[in-house]
């Protein structure tokens, strides 16, 4: 097979990933990386999975590599810190056969909380960084990582960037390559890591970072390319890209492996040119080893440390800011908002009706933070909105809490709000924990999780009870409730907060935007009768707009007939209607 075909990066690295001969993948979606396993999944060869978080997926991954199979696991950057605990020991293990770990960074937080970079943490847990430019290098250096994995006896970090991953570019296609598995031989000084085998195998990694240091100069995926020596340039991944661009007749130094790095390379390219400059997104982390060195680069004291990269950027510290073909177009802001027909604007609408704050986490519902709703006080990370909120009580009292509630989504809860709440049985915590199960991992497109009953590859599985798994952790008051009920929702909430036990309620709906779904009702505004209130408009439903005259119109090509615009209206001049 040799064709070539446009692919996005995430599904050129499904595609590196099915080529390479990867037999077992787990994951959890997290943008940008997220597409990476639905396209995985495609391929019959390899299992695909989502696991309930990204530590639990990474050790999954291990399990296969230890048994003897090219393995991997995706996630975003922050996922790269749930992952951490066995990150860090893997560094120390190594493999058996290869394991890839993708991690996807999010340069101008697109959907993330943070901007971490990833090969900082790489360079702590001394594990190697590969980071590819456009969607062909995406696929080739992915094939690439996993001999890197198997040759030095390490797991390898495959950096990937938001632009990167959802942008396209030409692929060209190869045969899958059949590995033989690897014959697992037990050993208890490399892979059972109490503190006798630590020691040793923390010589081994030195060792082997030694080793990658002086091979790095002459590995295939870091390039030279020289032309006009006046002008040099340091980079690796999409910022590459940009280089080419914004300074084609510069030389290149092009980094595939971002960690460790080619000093001798570095040295004798720096030599070569008058000025260099290391144009890195994010951190300086290829700046300041080279500065360690005694090297003179110029880097962040021109180029933020924020945000995306461009072409543009470049072009205004290199030749100045007089060209207005270089100024950057801004487009016009876009306030975040919940889809029509969200089950979660629902409950923040009774949360913010009775004045009630919620301690929030990471999902579409943290936007609840926003105007009209304004009900989310707190996001943080994964599972932390439970944490929070039984912090709050140990600190201040039951009191404080009484106007207090966690939100959590189904999906998040299971990644790591489990723990949370067993953290408040054990510790007699009272509270109300509020589960806004919407039956999908909503945020990042949808994504099965193991309360819905479908596998990633859409085979039907176990669902988890929530409810049930809430009681055997000993949560003895677990409130069942329609998320579009608002009357006993508020009811609900009311005798919840202002109890003196846990309780879990979970507000159950689904997600309007799940595939398949049908809508066969609409809401409409009849304006002879609206009294121009603006009890509907307080609900925050993109599908609902004041007229002129001051009567509210609902448009019906976006609204999909919840009914809440009609449960707040008090005239009756909303009403759900069966869609013509």
């Amino acid at each position: 097979m040799d064709n070539k075909t446009i692919m996005l990066g995430n599904e050129a690295i499904a595609r590196g990933a099915y080529e390479a001969g990867v037999k077992v993948s787990s994951a959890y979606p997290g943008t940008p990386s997220t597409e990476i396993s639905e396209f995985l999944a495609k391929y019959n060869e390899v299992y695909t999975e989502w696991a309930p978080n990204e530590k639990v997926a990474l050790e999954a991954a291990a399990g296969a590599s230890i048994a003897g199979v090219r393995s991997m696991a995706c996630m975003k950057h922050v996922g790269l810190n749930v992952a951490s605990d066995p990150l860090y020991t893997l560094a120390y293990t190594g493999v058996n056969a290869g394991l890839v770990i993708v991690v996807a960074d999010d340069p101008g937080l697109a959907s993330s909380q943070n901007e971490q970079d990833t090969r900082m943490i790489a360079r702590s847990a001394h594990l190697p960084v590969i980071e590819p430019s456009d969607s062909n290098e995406a696929k080739e250096f992915f094939k690439y990582a996993f001999d890197l994995s198997e040759k030095y006896d390490t797991p390898v970090i495959f950096r990937t960037t938001t632009k990167l991953s959802h942008s396209q570019s030409i692929v060209d296609l190869c045969d899958r390559n059949e590995v033989e598995d690897k014959v697992y031989e037990r050993s208890m000084a490399k892979y059972v890591m109490m503190p006798a085998s630590a020691i040793g195998r923390h010589k081994v990694v030195e060792a082997r970072e030694l080793q990658m240091e002086k091979d790095a100069s002459t590995f295939p995926v870091n390039k030279v390319e020289m032309k006009d020596t006046k002008i040099g340039f340091i980079t690796s991944g999409v910022a590459y890209q940009y280089v080419k661009e914004a300074c084609p007749d510069a030389s290149v130094l092009k980094l595939g492996v971002v960690n460790p790095l080619p000093r001798k390379l570095i040295e004798d390219f720096i030599a070569s040119c008058e000025t260099v400059y290391i144009f890195e997104e994010l951190e300086p982390v290829i700046e300041e080893q080279v500065k360690s060195w005694g090297l003179c680069v110029k880097g962040k004291d021109l180029f933020t440390k924020q945000g995306e990269y461009s072409a543009n950027m470049l072009k205004k510290v290199i030749y100045g800011k007089t060209e207005e073909v270089f100024e950057k177009a801004e487009a016009p802001a876009r306030p975040p908002i919940l889809c029509p027909g969200c089950p979660h604007r629902s409950v923040f609408s009774v949360l913010n009706k009775l004045k009630i704050h919620a301690a929030g986490d990471i999902g579409c519902y943290t936007l609840g933070a926003v105007a009209p709703l304004n009900v989310i006080d707190t996001t943080i990370c994964m599972g932390s909105s439970i944490s929070l909120l039984h912090g709050m009580e140990k600190a201040k009292g039951k009191e404080f809490i009484k106007n207090w509630v966690a939100t959590i989504g189904d999906s998040t809860f299971l990644h790591t709000g489990i723990n949370s709440l067993v953290n408040m049985v054990y510790n007699k915590a009272t509270g109300t924990v509020m589960i806004l199960d919407n039956r999908t991992t909503g945020m990042t497109g949808h994504q099965e999780h193991a309360a819905t009953g479908k596998t990633l590859k859409g085979e039907d599985t176990y669902a988890i009870d929530l409810a049930e798994l809430c009681r055997s952790i000993g949560v003895k008051r677990v409130i069942e409730i329609n998320a579009f009920d608002i009357v006993n929702l508020e009811k609900v909430i009311k005798e919840s907060v202002n109890g003196d036990e846990l309780t879990v309620i979970i507000a159950k709906a689904p997600c309007a935007l799940i595939k398949g779904q049908k809508f066969p009702n609409v809401c409409r505004c009849t304006p002879e009768e609206c009294k121009k209130c603006g009890m509907c408009l307080k609900i925050g439903c993109p599908a609902l707009t004041k007229q002129a005259d001051g009567t509210v119109k609902i448009d019906e090509t976006m609204c999909n007939g919840c009914g809440l615009c009609a449960s707040y209206c008090k005239f009756g001049a909303i009403k759900t209607v069966e869609r013509a």
